[in-house]
């Protein structure tokens, strides 16, 4: 892997070009989600991020970010990295009558309790544990890999890390993930969610938010981890706050 030389382990979240104000709205705080001593906390944030997505039908509008990519693809195979408690891997296999998908999370207990459930005995699905910076799968293996609302959990070593990962077991990798906004905007939303923080999944929101990366760290992690990566920065219309920031990155052949 041929790298850009620059201090990512420093690199502000907001990326190299980021302004003197968003360099200070970031923090290395970790989310209850990232902490091995907060299990009940971990408990109440999922159920809440799964009763959210459900009522909001988030799970199947990532989905159709997700197709839209292999629409030329006749049976796609499908890696989501970092699935959590599977819930786009069951929305893709609902939207997709042909589609393979081999669902993936570092976590034991979420892989466990995937393979217990009806994604466990699906025909169409593979569940396996998997790192998402040290994918166990040999080039080229996957139409797409995915990673969905998980990149600002890993510092920027880390997230370059799985550029390069993603990219050479797939044929291209979409990340799905939290934008960041400009900076006084940031400010302001961060202002309005302080008075929350006491409630595990507010606490947890502002601090994913001041940890999501900008359009510039992302073309920069992408640099490092491989000169040959291409990578394209797209947001759904209508544009709001909290819309989520897609980049597609490939390998140049």
């Amino acid at each position: 892997m041929t790298t850009e030389i620059f201090d990512i382990d420093s690199m502000p979240r907001g990326g190299p070009t980021a302004s003197w104000l968003d360099r200070r709205l970031q923090t290395d705080r970790l989310e209850y989600l990232d902490r091995d001593d907060a299990d009940d906390r971990k408990r109440k944030i999922v159920r809440s991020l799964d009763r959210s997505e459900k009522a909001f039908g988030m799970h199947r509008k990532l989905a159709r970010i997700v197709l839209d990519e292999i629409t030329d693809v006749r049976d796609p195979t499908i890696l989501e990295l970092g699935s959590g408690h599977g819930g786009l891997s069951r929305a893709l296999l609902e939207m997709h009558p042909t589609a393979h998908v081999t669902v993936t999370d570092i976590e034991p207990a979420s892989v466990a309790a995937i393979a217990a459930g009806d994604l466990g005995s699906h025909p169409r699905a593979t569940v396996r544990e998997m790192d998402a910076t040290a994918i166990d799968s040999p080039d080229g293996s996957y139409d797409l890999a995915v990673f969905a609302l998980s990149l600002h959990h890993l510092p920027p070593p880390q997230a370059a890390r799985v550029f390069a990962e993603g990219t050479r077991a797939a044929a291209k990798l979409l990340i799905l993930d939290l934008s960041r906004p400009p900076a006084l905007l940031h400010l302001a939303m961060l202002a309005l969610a302080l008075p929350l923080v006491f409630v595990p999944y507010w606490h947890d929101a502002v601090i994913s938010s001041l940890r999501a990366y900008g359009p510039s760290a992302l073309r920069a992690m992408a640099r490092y981890a491989d000169p040959a990566i291409t990578l394209e920065l797209r947001r759904q219309p209508p544009i709001l706050p909290g819309s989520p920031q897609i980049a597609v990155a490939s390998r140049l052949q």
